[in-house]
């Protein structure tokens, strides 16, 4: 992940291609770098954990898909989805960063289960493996893009200068994940029988999910006029999310929470257990090979 600089790609043109690491060169380049007078630095740090994370672990899943999506096109679309995730995560991280004294790669790779703060729907395990399903992937994605897209739409307006140029450089790529999926929900849950029942079980999959999205963390509220309330998002996300349900003839699940661990999630440690597998296979080659570049 890392390279001279995660942030030059910010000022970069239509054509910068900022999830590759390319034209990097002075840290920060162009972009305010000060932290807002008053502002926890630590709580800050952990804000862009958590969405760095969120992005971070959701990039990770979507690339599971490489070389097995059902036809090229999708395989390359949720590559790019992907980096497109990755690239907001390599920024985020590097603003943790600079609070934390670790650099985005030892906090992708060095940190261990409990130091993540990712929702757990970006975590749980939808595919490619056994019991993995194409729809549940496009569900996961309508979501998480719809919620996304909110959230940065918001986040525009930070007091913080790099989460708000962050948040406006993601806007189009959000936009785009969004409309994908829904396209997919749509062209499934409108589709064959078969299609259509595969795309209502999936959302029937991540819909358990959905509440922890919009719980606001004491992070979150310790940081007015930097961090986004989550439960702000809720009535917007939702009437996206209807008019896509409504276009694809699908039912919107009931609204059930999925068990927490003494009342904590994602955004406190605590994972699913897909998680520790996610991490091994996602970190294992930093950690046999430690300090090893190509």
């Amino acid at each position: 992940m890392s390279f001279d600089n995660a942030y030059e790609s910010l000022l970069g043109g239509e054509d910068a291609h900022w999830a590759f690491g390319t034209g990097f060169s002075e840290a920060l380049s162009g972009v305010d770098r000060e932290f807002p007078a008053g502002v926890d630095r630590e709580a800050l740090a952990v804000y862009c954990l958590m969405l760095g994370d969120d992005a971070l672990i959701f990039s990770q899943r979507l690339s599971e898909w490489c070389s097995r999506a059902p036809e090229l096109e999708e395989d390359i679309a949720l590559a790019n989805i992907a980096l497109d995730l990755l690239g907001q995560a390599r920024m985020l991280l590097t603003r943790a960063g600079e609070v934390l004294g670790r650099d985005e790669d030892a906090l992708a790779y060095l940190r261990d289960e409990r130091e993540f703060r990712n929702v757990h729907l970006a975590e749980i395990d939808c595919g490619p493996g056994p019991g993995g399903d194409f729809a549940a992937t496009i569900a996961r994605l309508l979501v998480f893009s719809s919620w996304r897209l909110a959230l940065f739409s918001r986040l525009r307006g930070s007091a913080d200068p790099v989460l708000a140029a962050i948040a406006e450089k993601g806007l189009k790529e959000l936009a785009y994940h969004r409309d994908h999926a829904a396209q997919w929900t749509v062209r499934l849950g409108d589709g064959t029988d078969e299609s259509h029942r595969r795309m209502q079980a999936g959302l029937e999959r991540v819909w358990p999910f959905v509440d922890e999205l919009f719980a606001t963390h004491a992070v979150e509220a310790a940081l007015a006029g930097v961090a986004v309330d989550p439960a702000s998002l809720r009535s917007e996300v939702d009437g996206v999310l209807e008019a896509v349900l409504s276009a694809a003839g699908l039912t919107r699940p009931a609204d059930t929470r999925a068990a927490r661990v003494a009342g904590m999630a994602g955004r406190d440690g605590v994972h699913t257990e897909a998680m520790g597998y996610l991490l091994a296979e996602m970190q294992h080659l930093h950690r046999s090979l430690p300090g090893a570049v190509w």
